[in-house]
């Protein structure tokens, strides 16, 4: 059983999904502290004038656990979307989801942060990537400890006999914790992807996966593994 646990992101990267596809499971961690200026409640498109942050307003407080983090004002959704469609409403494959993105920002109104990214990452995972990995959240679990033991004491609990962790986490994870604990820990690589089509160059991999999506559509499972295991676009 192949574990990852990492928080919810909005409108994440290519890799966040590429690592949901490498794993059995899994797990938003959303019970541990918010963090401001980070993937939790932003990220980047491409625009003609260059990279523009999307975030969602949701103020500086870090006292508040991820999964706590209310959404009060609902203005952004409308103006998050018009500057989707703005910049890409002439990719190839805009109107090929645009129905799924236009009814998430336009047809509904958030209150939560970790219900809205988790909502938004599971439909991008399961309609538009054709991934089959099964989704927690880790406010399902009763974890002990800290830091360290309460990570092993979620993995355990998610069943895991290997967990993937994103290669940042070398910074504090104790590879003999796992192996002492009897679980095979792998860090994920996320070099290599391939450059795709790509609308106001120079090309950038930092972006949303709206970015994947809207320009190459059905075969953005390549770009994001397909390329690393052989397959034909």
């Amino acid at each position: 059983m192949r574990v990852a646990i990492i928080q919810s992101n909005y409108i994440p990267w290519k890799g966040y999904f590429d690592i949901i596809r490498d794993v059995d499971t899994f797990v938003f961690l959303d019970d541990v502290q918010f963090t401001v200026r980070d993937w939790r409640s932003r990220n980047r498109v491409k625009t003609k004038d260059g990279l523009k942050w999307l975030t969602v307003p949701v103020g500086a407080d870090t006292s508040r656990l991820i999964h706590e983090v209310a959404i009060a004002d609902d203005r952004w959704q409308r103006q998050h979307w018009r500057i989707i469609e703005q910049n890409y409403a002439k990719a190839p494959y805009f109107s090929h989801y645009r129905e799924l993105f236009e009814e998430f920002y336009c047809g509904r109104t958030w209150t939560n942060l970790s219900e809205m990214n988790q909502y938004l990452t599971r439909r991008i995972a399961n309609e538009c990537l054709g991934i089959t990995t099964a989704f927690r959240d880790s406010c399902e679990f009763t974890v002990e400890g800290r830091k360290l033991d309460r990570l092993l004491d979620l993995v355990r609990q998610a069943g895991a006999t290997t967990y993937l962790s994103g290669p940042s986490a070398r910074d504090y994870i104790d590879d003999a914790r796992f192996e002492q604990a009897g679980i095979a820990l792998e860090y994920k690589d996320y070099s290599g992807y391939p450059e795709y089509p790509q609308m106001h160059p120079p090309f950038e991999h930092a972006v949303s996966i709206l970015d994947l999506l809207f320009n190459v559509g059905p075969d953005a499972p390549y770009y994001l593994w397909g390329w690393r295991e052989g397959a034909h676009r």
